[in-house]
């Protein structure tokens, strides 16, 4: 190899190291970090990147490297779930979280190429173009192989739990086309850096001011009050502890204790987080499915102590598990939220309709099992979809109900545009999870999308964790009141009222999808500028 070969050797290799350091960089700009501004430079170094690349190819590989430090770190909290189960190797956790950032790098690599395709003739169009098709590659993530859209560029618009700043206004965006926004100024600083190497400082400092002026509005929410009452409980149940059956009596007491009406004459919601209950609530079981839970084969107890624990005026949102059926034989499972009123009848339920794959169900059981591999979960019994989003209605809180009531279980939150029954809106979310798998990064991500979700539809989200971090968020993203990771408390309060549908709320992920077509138009133009002349 001549030394002409050596040096573009290293050159490459550098350039590698440097694009995947720069999404590690950008990666810090989620929480619990919140470091924007190093996002908004990482990804200015991989627009450069991308830029000077001498082919579109080449530049799908700056993306696919950028993706690669994004993804990897971003979701190193998925290696903590590996060291709660004993089905596989806690070390195999590591691999999961590279093999995960690998695929996820391939929608960012995605986005460089199209745009290096549009921006070949003209290099101006390359931030405008970047930025639509990031659009698209965020949408396509969000589906693509059941869909893992974990960390939209997006959230890092998020201010701080009093102010929700710049992403006040995905209503008339979208989530996904925030996330273009946040391309586009990245893009800012790129230029602000280019203008002071010609010394041209009055470009400079308004390409370099414009997004930090953006980022740091101070918009917050509007404060009002509802008119419902709940009391949301975190009981702190240990994640090693949630399936330990000589445990569920003592766990039943914790919660069941934090739950207890300070006015029964109130009429109040009382929610319970993912899991809730280790008891069946329905009867029709065989009487081995009921033999490690509280009060064996008989649900109605169960039911019954529930009601008395909450009162004559409390309807309890509660996460549990119902089995399915067929022939007498259990085929399935369904991971549901189900609703009693006071005297342990149930008023309805929802079952989970985004399933984590290997978490919850296992892909093409029989072949994985056949070489070893396993649910991060363990158990022989799949979870099933449910039907997807849908509103039930508890009638009027004026009249002694407990409003419109929509439910989102644990992961379901993060999937913008599939969070309600568009045809029937409810009053707020619900979101139980357990996010004890989930070490110091993953709880307050998923706090940070689920602030995103209550934005764009302009509902409140009420979100029970079994060990934090549970919140009450109201309709502009702001954090009312919360509770932070490994305390077992309670928040009492009234339910944030719901503002109109929004433009988001309206037409969902079609909307998103019409800004990556605007900013597509805007790039073409620029790309032909300069066959005009």
């Amino acid at each position: 190899m001549t030394a002409q070969g050596r040096s573009r050797g290293r050159d490459v290799w550098g350039s590698g190291i440097g694009l995947i350091a720069a999404g590690g960089a950008a990666a810090t700009g989620f929480q619990p970090l919140a470091l924007w501004p190093a996002t908004l430079l990482a990804l200015a170094y991989c627009i450069g990147r991308i830029e000077a690349a001498r082919s579109p190819l080449r530049a799908a590989g700056s993306g696919w490297l950028f993706g690669l430090g994004l993804f990897a770190v971003g979701n190193n909290w998925i290696a903590k779930a590996f060291t709660y189960q004993a089905q596989m190797p806690a070390w195999l956790g590591w691999i999961a979280v590279l093999l995960l950032a690998s695929y996820l790098a391939i929608f960012p690599a995605l986005a460089a190429w199209a745009a290096a395709m549009l921006a070949r003739r003209r290099q101006a169009a390359l931030v405008p173009a970047l930025a639509a098709f990031w659009i698209i590659a965020e949408w396509l993530r969000a589906w693509a192989f059941t869909g893992f859209p974990w960390n939209p560029l997006a959230v890092v618009a998020l201010g701080p739990f009093s102010r929700p700043g710049l992403s006040l206004i995905a209503p008339w965006l979208g989530t996904y086309a925030l996330s273009g926004l946040v391309v586009l100024l990245a893009g800012q600083w790129l230029f602000a850096a280019r203008a002071a190497k010609l010394q041209k400082w009055r470009a400079a400092a308004i390409h370099a001011l414009l997004p930090g002026a953006l980022f740091l509005l101070p918009l917050g929410g509007s404060g009002e009050e509802g008119t419902l009452a709940f009391t949301l409980v975190q009981p702190n149940t240990p994640q090693d502890q949630i399936n330990d059956a000589a445990r569920f009596e003592d766990h039943f007491r914790t919660t069941a204790g934090l739950s207890l009406p300070v006015n029964p004459a109130q009429t109040r919601l009382v929610l319970w987080p993912e899991g809730g209950v280790p008891d069946y609530l329905r009867p029709g079981y065989a009487p081995i499915w009921y033999a490690q839970s509280t009060y064996g084969a008989d649900p109605a107890l169960a039911r019954s102590r529930m009601g008395k624990v909450i009162g004559p005026r409390s309807l309890l949102l509660t996460g549990a598990t119902d089995l399915a059926q067929q022939n007498g034989r259990i085929v399935g499972a369904s991971n549901v939220v189900t609703a009693l009123d006071g005297r342990g009848t149930i008023r309805g339920s929802y079952s989970k309709a985004h399933l984590v794959p290997y978490g919850e169900y296992l892909p093409m059981r029989p072949i994985l099992e056949s070489i070893g591999l396993s649910r991060l979960v363990g158990g022989t019994v799949d979870f099933l979809a449910g039907p997807g989003p849908r509103t039930t209605d508890f009638g009027n809180p004026a009249k002694g109900g407990w409003g419109k009531a929509g439910v989102q279980v644990c992961y379901e939150i993060i999937f913008s545009g599939e969070v309600t029954d568009r045809s029937a809106r409810p009053d707020y979310i619900f979101n139980p999870s357990i996010d004890g798998w989930f070490g110091a990064w993953g709880p307050p991500q998923h706090l940070a999308q689920a602030r995103m979700r209550a934005i764009e539809e302009g509902l409140p989200v009420l979100r029970s964790t079994t060990t934090g971090i549970s919140a009450v968020i109201d309709a502009d993203g702001v954090v009312r009141q919360f509770l932070p990771l490994g305390v077992a408390g309670r928040l009492d309060g009234m339910v944030p009222p719901a503002h109109p549908p929004t433009l988001f709320a309206r037409i969902g992920n079609a909307l998103a999808l019409i800004w990556a077509a605007l900013l597509l138009v805007c790039a073409i133009m620029v790309a032909s500028a300069k066959r005009s002349r």
